[in-house]
């Protein structure tokens, strides 16, 4: 009997559009008969065609290892403003669908830039704690390397992620990453900020901090106090090496599941307060517009949110079969409890088994088996954290707010997949 036949009458189909219950991930089976499927080629005796590579050395050792040039097509997707502005104004999006597991490669990591990447030499960098403290302090980055250090592995995600599925009237036919690529998950390692703010000795009045970069835009945000004290990192490291320009080089703010440019790169400066300071980014910016005419301010943490890369628009199916639907999920309030994947267009759900590790705050891949028809089908998939929350349809986010408001879009994403095997961007 073929090995999907057996896994069919163990594991029938979890809901519609042919979504196989998430257990059969944990039969050989399946997966020996997916390898079966995907390469069916008859194999050629061992010996009868070496391959080229065994015919001559290879490559010298290198100080620095890079990705292979038949990889050069994995890059980051450049997106600049509309407006004339400086040339290092803008984002560049991590290539989703061309990644697997949770972390994301320093080099693809994304970036999102208000005047360019400074180039800060680290012998003359210094952070700066002043403000409603006993003693303001200088640190040199050699002093904040001396410290004991903790790591995490979490998220940023930039607070206008997912925008062209927010400001556009109708889908926009681009990939993934194009869409919701403003999203990075890291190994960040460096001080805990609690350390250096009661080496400074805090003011009993004190309740906010400005945050504050180097960089020629002065990219500043306020945070509360007790959370920052409490969650927040000086970074140094990213991915066990030194953090990247783009990223901060040579310190950064990490802050866990909050908003992206809450993580204030090339960071100089931190100013204990006494209330928010209402700086440009955090008023001009960064707010929402509700459709009553209010603004909502400091909505800091990131919603609960998922994406289905593989399959995903721009991509083709290679007609009917046996395929993995993988995809991301991810909460700013803690670990994602669940994540569910629709074929029929939401008329049945099917659970996805998690892949571990599932960490709070950290991006979380689900996977669920899935045997295509050939016949038009409508992806989606909705993450639930452990506190309960869950994803609106794009029409339920989209009527709580005035049109144009483009930030913190946690609506749930459908691709749409055509007869020919066509993958769409398409709103639900």
């Amino acid at each position: 009997m073929h090995p999907y036949r057996r896994t069919l009458a163990r594991y029938p189909q979890a809901a519609g559009g042919g979504l196989i219950d998430r257990r059969a991930f944990l039969g050989a089976g399946l997966l020996a008969g997916a390898a079966g499927v995907a390469a069916g080629a008859p194999a050629a005796a061992v010996g009868e065609q070496l391959p080229p590579s065994m015919l001559r050395p290879g490559a010298a050792l290198s100080t620095y290892g890079i990705p292979s040039r038949y990889e050069a097509s994995v890059q980051r997707l450049i997106k600049r403003p509309t407006v004339d502005v400086s040339p290092g104004t803008g984002s560049s999006r991590t290539p989703l669908h061309r990644l697997n597991g949770i972390i994301t490669p320093s080099g693809l990591h994304f970036q999102r830039n208000h005047n360019g990447v400074p180039d800060i030499n680290p012998a003359g960098h210094r952070l700066l704690v002043h403000g409603l403290v006993r003693r303001p302090l200088t640190f040199t980055v050699d002093a904040l390397l001396r410290y004991p250090s903790i790591s995490r592995i979490c998220f940023i995600e930039c607070g206008g992620n997912s925008d062209v599925n927010a400001a556009n009237d109708e889908p926009q036919q681009v990939t993934v990453g194009a869409i919701h690529g403003l999203i990075s998950c890291s190994e960040w390692s460096g001080v805990p900020l609690g350390v250096l703010l009661d080496e400074a000795g805090i003011a009993p009045d004190a309740s906010w901090l400005l945050v504050e970069g180097a960089d020629a835009a002065g990219m500043s945000r306020s945070i509360p106090l007790i959370h920052a004290r409490d969650h927040a990192i000086v970074a140094l490291y990213q991915n066990g090496e030194r953090l990247r320009p783009e990223q901060g080089y040579p310190v950064r703010l990490l802050v866990p599941g909050w908003e992206g440019n809450i993580n204030v790169k090339w960071l100089h400066r931190i100013k204990v307060t006494s209330g928010p300071m209402e700086t440009r980014d955090e008023t001009s910016h960064y707010t929402e517009l509700r459709r009553d005419g209010k603004a909502l301010q400091f909505d800091f943490i990131m919603p609960v949110k998922s994406v289905i890369v593989l399959p995903s628009a721009g991509l083709t199916m290679q007609g009917p079969g046996w395929y993995e639907i993988s995809g991301l999920a991810w909460s700013g309030m803690g670990r994602v409890a669940k994540v569910e994947v629709s074929a029929d267009g939401g008329r049945s759900w099917a659970e996805a088994a998690l892949q571990a590790p599932v960490l709070p705050q950290c991006l979380t891949r689900f996977r669920l088996p899935w045997h295509w028809s050939g016949q038009p089908a409508l992806l989606q998939s909705r993450a639930f954290d452990e506190h309960g929350n869950t994803q609106p349809t794009r029409s339920d986010w989209v009527s709580r707010f005035a049109a144009d408001q483009e930030y913190h879009n946690n609506s749930i994403q459908g691709w749409g997949v055509t007869g020919g095997g066509e993958v769409l961007n398409v709103y639900t």
